[in-house]
């Protein structure tokens, strides 16, 4: 990736990380895991970074596509721990000052999150696309984009 690719400047960009780090605060309550799918959204992106295309819509629509792929593996990669009755063995310790600033972003988020629960009875077409724009900030072009439907879909569902 060359220093001038625009996913060069998301990594070093504290908002996308910021954006992030709520998009995944929205989506789980434990500060540990908050923090660990966020270091796995920005390894993913890392990793298949040469996937993205321009021309299919924006980096930043592309991070959160990458987001909701990485929290949605790891829903179900609960779901079948919880089938099979085991337990994560382990977590990546953080230092108090990193704790207490997820847990703070948690604490924000909480509202979000029983607004999150609430949209969970809406089809998940319907539900995804309204958390992409109205919680995200995204734009409908690029929540479509994510979704991988047209814009024009996305206005429709709206």
């Amino acid at each position: 990736m060359n220093d001038n690719h625009p996913l060069r400047r998301i990594g070093r960009d504290p908002t996308a990380f910021e954006a992030v780090q709520r998009f995944i605060a929205r989506r789980v309550d434990d500060p540990h895991l908050a923090a660990d799918l966020t270091a796995n959204v920005f390894l993913a992106v890392i990793e298949a970074s040469d996937t993205y295309r321009p021309s299919r819509g924006t980096p930043v629509a592309w991070l959160y596509g990458v987001a909701r792929n990485v929290v949605a593996d790891r829903h179900r990669q609960q779901a079948r721990e919880l089938r099979l009755v085991t337990r994560v063995a382990g977590r990546a310790l953080l230092d108090p000052d990193s704790l207490a600033r997820v847990e703070d972003r948690i604490t924000a988020e909480q509202e979000s999150r029983r607004l999150y629960a609430a949209l969970s009875t809406l089809p998940e077409d319907d539900r995804a696309l309204i958390e992409l724009v109205a919680l995200d900030g995204l734009s409908v072009a690029d929540a479509a984009q994510v979704l991988v439907v047209k814009p024009g879909t996305a206005r429709v569902r709206l």
